[in-house]
């Protein structure tokens, strides 16, 4: 048996257009100029967004008696909560955007639609590849002489190529993708601080509460060591047999009332310092919160006007930047009507032995271009844009209801502290007359002018009003933390990023 090696040169299966070197120059000036030409004549189909207008009151209807500031000039700012004068307010809220793990889900959301975002950006860019191969194949030819035996030989054939495809974005379908990437984005980081302010008020919700039970659990401390001194009094008259048996019952029945109501206040302490907890991002039992009666200052919020909400209100942002989406994947379906357009290029050598393969001589090359276009879906184009406007005219329906919403909790808030700023008041002169009675009641019980009746209904009238005005100061602090929420928490939507600038993504602690 012979064996015969031989070489040959093998032009890879693609297809490939054989041209002159001197030629090339001319055509890819001639390419690069259509292909130019082709992006600046190249249009954005769809809608432009605009901001719908919704109708939004000139002042606001509980605003007398209240500071009007100019636009997010004097409203708060950052660290809101220091108005509210609590050390333990100012030592955990700003824990809550960098442990609460509410906000870490919606930074890690926030982050995933920056990359989506990245995403569309990269189908505005050709796409460039380098295929490489090597090949060495072996074959048997039969000899006609049957002395001569089988020939074999032994193929070497190698390629490398350059590829590039390049979708041209004429109809604007991609930057509408993009504008509906960067809305979405945009609605992701405005939840993110949503979610953040969501938190800290719930926060300072739960501080306040804390510390009002804390006052109460003092309020009740007290009442208990006077319901006691008072069964004492009434105990050495029953003893003296100068009051009937049923004072010594209903003064025991009274301060075993009040020992119940202290002991159970001890069960909603332990779930405010469990939610706080949980509020920062610890476990209920890593966070020890000392007793302390002293009640949060009623801060001072200057009140801007209504149309200010627009600006200030990161779920407005959200619902606001959620129509930008919409209305720009309405763009999207509209292009779907338009010719699709693609070209391609391929570079490259090919040659065997391999030691030739990157000679001049060796080189292949081809430029291509297709353009597609559908002429009968039975209606899914038309169908696809319907959709999309009324998708649009269902984020233009919340917005609108979100801003109603907005201006809603405001005038709540307001009219709630107004109200509640009369009632304290006529409660602080309650709280000194019910005090006054209960002292007169007892020493006209030890006089033996009145009977036990007439001092466990004072003592009682005073415990009633004393915990009346307590929860109305504890009204009045969650109003005055709903309120700066409902403002915005000096959070203005000017703080929002654009996601096709690089270098200007939103960074949060981790």
């Amino acid at each position: 048996m012979m064996m015969k090696i031989s070489h040959t040169t093998r032009v890879s299966a693609s297809p490939l257009l054989r041209t002159s070197p001197s030629l090339l120059p001319s055509l890819r000036t001639s390419l690069l100029a259509s292909v130019i030409a082709s992006m600046l004549a190249g249009c954005m189909v769809g809608p432009d967004y605009h901001r719908p207008a919704v109708a939004t009151p000139a002042t606001w209807k509980e605003l007398p008696g209240w500071t009007e500031a100019q636009p997010d000039a004097d409203g708060p700012k950052g660290d809101w909560w220091t108005g509210f004068n609590d050390p333990l307010l100012n030592e955990l809220e700003p824990q809550v955007s960098v442990s609460n793990q509410t906000v870490r889900q919606d930074y890690a959301n926030y982050q995933q639609a920056l990359a989506e975002v990245r995403v569309a950006r990269a189908a505005l860019f050709p796409t460039i590849g380098v295929n490489g191969s090597v090949t060495r194949q072996r074959t048997e030819t039969s000899s006609v002489s049957s002395s001569a035996g089988n020939f074999h030989s032994v193929y070497n054939t190698g390629t490398l190529e350059a590829t590039a495809s390049w979708d041209l974005d004429l109809w604007g379908e991609v930057r509408r993708n993009i504008e509906s990437s960067s809305a979405t984005a945009q609605a992701s980081e405005a939840t993110l601080a949503n979610a953040t302010l969501s938190e800290q008020i719930a926060l300072a919700n739960a501080v306040i509460d804390l510390r009002v039970t804390d006052a109460n659990i003092d309020l009740l401390t007290h009442t208990v060591a006077a319901y006691t001194q008072a069964l004492r009094v009434v105990a050495d008259q029953d003893k003296a047999g100068t009051v009937p048996p049923s004072d010594l019952v209903t003064a025991q029945t009274q301060l075993d009332t009040a020992q119940s109501s202290l002991i159970a206040l001890g069960v909603s302490r332990a779930q405010f310092g469990h939610a706080i907890a949980v509020l920062v991002g610890k476990n209920p039992e890593d966070l020890d919160l000392p007793h302390n009666p002293t009640l949060p200052t009623l801060p001072a919020i200057p009140v801007g006007v209504p149309s200010t909400l627009l600006e200030r209100r990161p779920d407005i942002a959200i619902a606001e930047r959620q129509m930008a989406a919409q209305n720009a994947a309405i763009g999207v379906a509209v292009a779907a009507y338009y010719p699709t357009v693609s070209l391609s290029a391929l570079d490259g050598f090919t040659q065997s032995p391999l030691s030739g393969l990157l000679h001049i001589a060796n080189r292949v090359w081809s430029l291509g271009a297709s353009a597609s276009e559908t002429i009968f879906d039975g209606g899914e184009r038309s169908g696809q844009v319907a959709a999309a406007r009324a998708g649009y005219d269902a984020t233009v329906a919340n917005y609108r209801g979100t801003v109603l919403t907005a201006f809603e909790g405001v005038e709540n808030d307001l009219s709630g502290l107004r109200v509640l700023a009369q009632q304290a008041d006529v409660l602080d002169r309650a709280v000194r007359d019910a005090t006054r009675g209960t002292e007169i009641a007892l020493n006209e019980y030890q006089a033996g002018t009145v009977d036990y009746t007439t001092v466990s209904t004072a003592q009682t009238a005073q415990l009633t009003i004393q915990q009346t005005a307590l929860n109305v100061q504890q009204q009045r602090l969650l109003d005055a933390a709903s309120l700066i929420g409902d403002l915005g928490g000096g959070w203005s939507d000017s703080e929002l990023h654009d996601p096709r600038q690089a270098g200007r993504q939103q960074q949060v602690s981790q």
